[in-house]
């Protein structure tokens, strides 16, 4: 999904481009089989020296229409039309957590995961990003599985553990959470270090599933 804000500026800079110059490629959605996706992140020893959660601003409003990220998600996951206040509030809607399997009906209730949280992010690489990377990272609404509606306890419980140390506690959400995490480090070429994975192997052996995701820009 390209923001109205890029879209703008595509344009114009398409407008001034020769006549023979062809057309950027859509962006390449790469598809891999689970076990194969997990084969496929990138190695390396974790890290968390230097990290703060301020290095990631997040909740920012990037399309500048009132709505900041967490409203965003909280929007585009309602099962029903969400009630929508002055100043882009959202106070109503229906949300199913999947990582519980509760439905949820007012959005106090609900957190806004980090699918790979911001610490692990940081611990897998995004220490050596720009400022600005980390903030599309933290805010990232192009990739459906970056960001989750759930409800709050699981996302405390989860905190910034990885799939080695917390997985939902609802076990049929298993290898769809794991797809989520393995598309979500490929996507942003993440790391993993030898425990994540053979935890990620692990599970992979007991789904069939595909990741499909699209490299972050």
């Amino acid at each position: 999904m390209i923001k109205p804000t890029l879209r703008g500026l595509l344009v114009a800079a398409l407008v001034a481009l020769p006549l023979t110059t062809p057309a950027a490629a859509a962006p390449t959605v790469e598809s891999l089989p689970l076990a194969d996706a997990v084969a496929a992140l990138p190695a390396a020893a974790e890290s968390r020296d230097g990290y703060t959660r301020s290095a990631f601003r997040h909740w920012v409003d990037a399309d500048r229409d009132s709505c900041n990220t967490r409203m965003e998600v909280l929007i585009a996951e309602s099962l029903v039309e969400p009630t929508v206040e002055a100043g882009c509030r959202v106070t109503a809607g229906e949300w199913f957590s999947y990582y519980d399997g509760v439905t949820v009906t007012v959005p106090g209730g609900l957190d806004i995961d980090h699918m790979v949280p911001l610490a692990e992010a940081w611990d897998s690489g995004a220490s050596a990003w720009t400022p600005e990377r980390r903030e599309a990272y933290a805010n990232d609404l192009d990739a459906e599985r970056s960001l989750v509606a759930v409800t709050a306890r699981t996302n405390r419980s989860k905190a910034d553990q990885d799939p080695a140390e917390w997985l939902p506690p609802l076990a049929s959400a298993h290898c769809t959470y794991t797809v989520d995490w393995v598309s979500t480090k490929l996507r942003w070429q993440l790391t993993v270090d030898d425990t994540e994975r053979a935890a990620l192997a692990e599970l992979a052996n007991g789904c069939d599933d595909t990741v499909e995701y699209e490299p972050a820009p």
